[in-house]
């Protein structure tokens, strides 16, 4: 049972009954939503702090209205008696009996009491998305990790639930790829790693395009720095001549950042710049390729209008590259039901241009194509098709929008992709719904930047994307020291063979990565840290596994395992103990966490959840003697808990992907 829930249910009724007819369905939502979960338990489990605004509504005394709602409710079989506090605060206490109740009924079950919804939804999830002609790189966890812990809670709550990895397997990428082959192959590297190959050649052509792009773009970055530097010399002689006042400081600021910015890129650009033309190589392959620009749209046109040594060329290097992504995501432990890249929606790109224009959604402006909200002046056009033909990653999105519709009628469909892109999709969504697609939740879930300790996005230190692989690699090569000397150190010496160690280690490791993400609210940017996220107290999956370890360590030294709820059923939990309470009431705010990971999409809420009840668990072990108990009934009401808490940590830690241990 959703406890929470259950109790704004109850409120809600109650609150329609002292308010008659004076509310609408949605103010006493609001109120019904102001029972909440009490942060400090000298407040009781639960706080109702809604008489105030209803007593505003009504024109009534608040302690008089708290007193009414309390007269009317019926929370017995739950609560012990409400209690009115202060102007009119309402602390709700459960009936520990009644906790305990739910406590036994979860450990019987092997949902743990969590129900699944009663109107379950269809639902797409587009998670990860890599383009496959490049390693995965750190800028790839965030999508992957959130998408998969969310396509596993909403399954798990009983929702239909579809993954699709919309792979980017098309495109300008391998056009740039099919240049360099052609130009620049080194034919036994090719033979030896034909995936590395191709990612050093999608880089050498990738620069030297840039290069050529950044030459270009060189007299007007400095003409945007002398321009802000002008606006900057007009404003500070603003500022010395006018009286101080908030605007003109404002003004000044924004056009000291202005300059700032410009010199910053300017900088960068330059140096890009240089570092090309200091390479002996580089710089020769620039001199021998100066159109290499044009040379690669051109190759791409070829393979997109079925260019036979073109589509030869992709289909040999597609099916590497697409061996190497999956083993990566083997390693991470993601699946997709479906993985459907740019490619497969190429074909329908042309009918999804002509139908915006026939319907007069879209519209021809200096030869492209694009859908214009003129309802926004400053609005950009929503652009899905070039002048040249070439068609955009919007028109491909309208494509897959329209085909999964098509296809599997979802309510809802989920894009976790990274903040930067949140133009894009507010346009996407915007044309969908002028297509016709209504009938559909599309929602952008986005995600802020992994950062380096420099406050700048994570990079390697000359200056290149971290790879996802090398960093997977790193962090098992730091657990698997910490898990050793954890070993090492255990009283009567080391547990684990070298295979078991690696093998924790990996679990460790990789869910230590995962966990350090999932556990960011998903919209902030984070400073990535293998040491934090390893470490093996705070808010960590080692703190969580750890955890889980030591619950289990109990049924190996009492010689009893429990393998499942059922077997651990037969024991009665008895709540007498104050931290046994606090342990049985978080283990029964489960139901909670989930709700509000599914609210907002925000696995956060989870590992939040989490490490509260570890926390609980931790103040539990210590207090309340388990195989020790003092009698035969409070050790297997003892030994109930502590299962019930290693399987809500083990299905907690599942719905974010992360596996537990036995030992460690």
């Amino acid at each position: 049972m959703n406890v929470l829930q259950e109790l704004q249910d109850r409120f809600r009724a109650t609150l329609a009954a002292v308010a008659g007819d004076r509310l609408s369905a949605g103010e006493l939502d609001e109120l019904a939503a102001m029972v909440r979960t009490s942060q400090d338990p000298k407040f009781g489990d639960y706080q109702a702090n809604l008489a105030m605004p209803l007593a505003k509504k009504l024109g009534r005394a608040p302690r008089d209205v708290a007193a009414d709602v309390v007269s009317r409710i019926d929370l017995s079989e739950i609560c012990e008696p409400p209690e009115i506090a202060g102007p009119g605060f309402i602390n709700l206490r459960l009936g520990t009996d009644w906790l305990a109740r739910q406590l036994n009924a979860a450990t019987a079950d092997e949902r743990l009491g969590i129900e699944r919804v009663t109107k379950p939804r269809t639902i797409v999830v587009d998670y990860s998305a890599p383009n496959v002609a490049k390693p995965m790189h750190v800028g790839h966890i965030r999508s992957t990790v959130i998408g998969d812990s969310l396509y596993r809670t909403l399954k798990f709550l009983g929702h239909t639930v579809i993954g699709d990895n919309h792979i980017g397997d098309w495109g300008t990428q391998f056009g740039m790829i099919i240049y360099g082959y052609k130009h620049f192959l080194d034919r036994a590297a090719y033979q030896a790693d034909s995936v590395h190959e191709l990612s050093r050649l999608y880089r050498l052509v990738n620069r030297l395009v840039g290069y050529f792009e950044g030459r270009e773009r060189l007299p007007e970055l400095e003409q945007r720095v002398t321009a802000a530097e002008a606006l900057l010399k007009t404003e500070q002689g603003r500022a010395a001549t006018a009286k101080p006042d908030k605007k003109t400081e404002k003004s000044l600021r924004q056009a000291q950042r202005a300059v700032e910015e410009a010199k910053n890129e300017l900088q960068g650009l330059r140096e890009s710049l240089a570092a090309v033309e200091s390479d002996a190589k580089l710089s020769a392959a620039a001199k021998t390729h100066p159109e290499i620009g044009k040379a690669v749209l051109e190759e791409t046109a070829k393979l997109h209008v079925g260019d036979t040594e073109n589509v030869a060329l992709w289909r040999e290097f597609l099916p590497p590259c697409l061996v190497d992504i999956n083993r990566i995501y083997q390693r991470l432990g993601v699946l997709f039901d479906h993985t459907l890249g740019e490619s497969f929606y190429h074909d329908r790109l042309g009918g999804v241009v002509e139908e915006l224009l026939k319907k007069g959604i879209a519209r021809r402006s200096e030869g492209a194509v694009a859908v214009f909200f003129d309802d926004k002046a400053d609005a950009t056009p929503f652009l899905i098709q070039k002048q040249d033909g070439a068609f955009l990653y919007g028109t491909s999105d309208l494509a897959t929008i329209q085909y999964r519709m098509k296809t599997w009628q979802p309510d809802v469909i989920l894009y976790v992709v990274d903040h930067r892109q949140s133009l894009h999709f507010e346009q996407l969504f915007a044309t969908a719904r002028r297509w016709g697609y209504t009938n559909v939740e599309l929602q952008h879930i986005s995600f802020g930047t992994v950062l380096g300790e420099d406050g700048r996005p994570f990079k390697t230190r000359t200056g290149d994307t971290v790879g996802l692989e090398g960093l997977l690699d790193e962090a098992v090569q730091r657990a698997l020291a910490i898990v050793s000397a954890n070993d090492d150190g255990k009283p009567n010496g080391p547990e684990l063979s070298t295979a078991d160690r690696h093998r924790v280690a990996e679990a460790v490791g990789i869910g230590a990565l995962k966990y350090a993400d999932l556990a960011q609210n998903r919209t902030s940017d984070y400073v990535f840290s293998y040491d934090k996220m390893l470490a093996m107290n705070g808010n960590t999956a080692t703190y969580m596994q750890y955890a889980h370890a030591r619950v289990r360590s109990i049924f190996a030294k009492g010689k009893k395992e429990v393998e499942s709820g059922a077997a651990a059923s037969t024991a009665a939990i008895e709540l007498d103990a104050p931290a046994e309470r606090a342990l049985g009431l978080e283990l029964a705010r489960f139901s909670e966490a989930l709700e509000a990971v599914v609210s907002d999409y925000r696995p956060n809420h989870l590992t939040n959840y989490l490490f509260e009840l570890a926390n609980r668990y931790s103040t539990f072990y210590e207090q309340c003697p388990v195989l020790k108990a003092e009698t035969p009934e409070r050790r297997a009401s003892r030994l109930a808990l502590c299962d019930l808490t290693a399987r809500t940590l083990r299905q907690g830690l599942a719905l974010l992907g992360i596996e537990v241990v036995e030992k460690m």
